[in-house]
């Protein structure tokens, strides 16, 4: 009897699941059940002092829609988001694209470029704080050229400029490397049959080379948008949310209201608006592939 059961089509199925059981539990424990928890917890109102886990229902969700300071911390993520995404690729493609070529000394650039990725955030972050002081390296330097620089972390209007260009410099190198491989992907003899027929480089460039690495334009543009609206560290070190509110994003404005003001209630509703958003974006850009990611049409 037991022969007969355990027939090879079986056997193979059950293969198949021994060999996804471990990310499979891995999704529940540490995805869907912090998911589903958060969610519980936007319900409540958890007081850690008085010991109390009262259920206001939607209550949580009325005080996110009445938030005076909620469209402040929205811009200033959508500033940081767009700033990042924008500079982040752009840069990575184009370093991908120069140190593709076949010259002296790529390979230590792209070292160069890449190291920043495996620097702890946070000493990269700290280091950062010290150039960009008033009286820190960055305003040395240009000290030595006539330029006064400003006070990089406690102007409104340079902070959050700082903090971009901060985090720009570490994870660039992540998205070249990734562009690098796209590119060293693509088939010589399309670009040996486009210059035969008088294509000039940048031609080739937007016919051939950016369709060919869309996928991965679009796995990099998914990455680095999530990314970046989950940024906190740099936000925690550099300006603590300051000037003002001009970087308060919605990561640090959540830890503010959770661990500092000790509302753990509007802490989760506000993780659940973050969920939200981020599944929307990365939703939208996933559906709008077909549109311009070669072999998605």
């Amino acid at each position: 009897m037991s022969t007969r059961f355990w027939t090879g089509s079986r056997r193979d199925t059950l293969a198949g699941y021994l060999f996804i059981a471990p990310q499979l539990i891995g999704s529940v424990l540490f995805v869907f059940v912090p998911l589903g928890l958060v969610f519980w917890y936007s319900l409540h109102e958890w007081n850690v002092l008085a010991d109390t886990f009262t259920f206001v229902g939607g209550e949580n969700y009325q005080a996110l829609a009445d938030d005076p300071k909620l469209a402040d911390a929205l811009v200033a993520t959508g500033f940081f988001s767009a700033g990042l995404v924008v500079l982040n690729l752009s840069l990575a493609l184009l370093l991908a694209v120069l140190l593709n070529q076949r010259l002296r000394g790529t390979v230590f650039f792209r070292t160069v470029f890449f190291s920043p990725v495996v620097v702890s955030l946070v000493a990269w972050t700290i280091v950062w704080g010290f150039l960009l002081q008033d009286n820190g390296g960055i305003n040395g330097l240009l000290e030595t050229v006539g330029v006064d620089g400003p006070n990089w972390l406690r102007g409104e209007g340079t902070a959050m400029i700082a903090v971009i260009v901060v985090q720009v410099v570490k994870n660039v190198g992540l998205n070249m490397v990734l562009f690098l491989a796209a590119l060293q992907g693509v088939p010589a003899n399309l670009y040996e049959a486009a210059t035969v027929d008088g294509a000039t480089r940048r031609r080739q460039f937007l016919s051939i080379t950016v369709p060919m690495i869309s996928p991965t334009i679009l796995l990099t543009s998914i990455i680095t948008v999530v990314g970046s609206l989950q940024v906190f560290a740099q936000i925690a070190v550099l300006t603590q949310g300051g000037p003002g509110t001009s970087t308060t994003v919605l990561v640090y404005y959540l830890y503010q209201q959770a661990f500092q003001f000790h509302h753990f209630g509007y802490g989760a509703t506000l993780s659940v608006l973050l969920f939200a958003i981020v599944l929307l974006l990365t939703l939208v850009q996933w559906r709008m592939r077909r549109k311009w990611v070669f072999h998605e049409s």
